[in-house]
């Protein structure tokens, strides 16, 4: 019996993972624009860019096996090895400071993609991106297709989310490829509380998308940020073929 206790209360090496918060790269946080533009006109958006996250017990944090089990049988929640969440061996300041850098590179990265996908010279345009409190780079196609909303829509004036609430996750990289981030399950799930009807996912993740797939949220596979755009100008224009997972 003791060594049942002394087990159930045994610190073990795991985070617990959940549906973190989404924000409109379109809108504002905490007053201010996520996305703000010089150099070039800009134009009035409607709808919703939501970029999405997961939330985590912290990398000190004591997580026991009565935790563990209770999360391993909800779709809420996921449990993950806390080396593949938090680097072994740095404090809790040198990963925050880590995820931060990321979260920089992905938008200067994602900004750079979007105005190669548009043609238009960096040197002339200046683009600053504001999201508080969240790290890492899997916001950069989101970015990405913020500022190509705002600078040129779906390119004949319409908006480029057809005034729906589109939600997705994404790494970018300067020539438009999107790249895998995890999570994705937790995301959607957090995608579709917060209002979204469509998501963006990694085709690579596709399979765990659809894992635990809220209901009224459809997915839509990219590969690319052009693709990622063409997808949404035939959503919005319901001609054309919109990929599915």
């Amino acid at each position: 019996m003791g060594l049942l206790a002394a087990a159930l209360f045994a610190p073990l090496p795991f985070a617990l993972t959940q549906p973190g918060m989404t924000a409109d790269v379109l809108g504002a946080d905490r007053g201010e624009p996520v996305i703000t533009i010089s150099g070039a006109p800009t134009r009035k958006t409607s709808g919703e860019l939501r970029m999405t996250t997961i939330e985590a017990t912290g990398p000190d944090a004591t997580v026991q096996l009565g935790d563990v089990l209770d999360s391993w049988f909800r779709t809420d929640r996921a449990v993950m090895p806390r080396d593949a969440v938090y680097p072994s061996g740095q404090s809790t300041k040198e990963i925050e400071e880590y995820n931060t850098e990321q979260m920089r590179e992905s938008q200067d990265t994602a900004t750079e993609a979007a105005l190669n996908h548009l043609g238009l010279d960096g040197k002339d345009i200046k683009v600053t991106l504001e999201l508080a409190d969240v790290g890492g780079p899997s916001a950069g196609l989101l970015f990405s297709l913020g500022i190509i909303d705002k600078l040129d829509g779906d390119g004949s004036g319409g908006d480029l989310t057809g005034g729906r609430s589109i939600a997705g996750t994404g790494t970018i990289d300067a020539h438009g490829t999107v790249g895998p981030v995890g999570g994705v399950a937790l995301k959607t799930q957090a995608a579709r509380r917060d209002g979204a009807t469509v998501f963006l996912v990694p085709e690579a993740e596709c399979s765990d998308a659809k894992a635990e797939l809220p209901e009224g949220l459809r997915l839509i596979p990219v590969t690319t940020l052009k693709g990622a755009v063409d997808a949404l100008v035939a959503l919005e224009k319901g001609g054309g073929s919109v990929p599915n997972c």
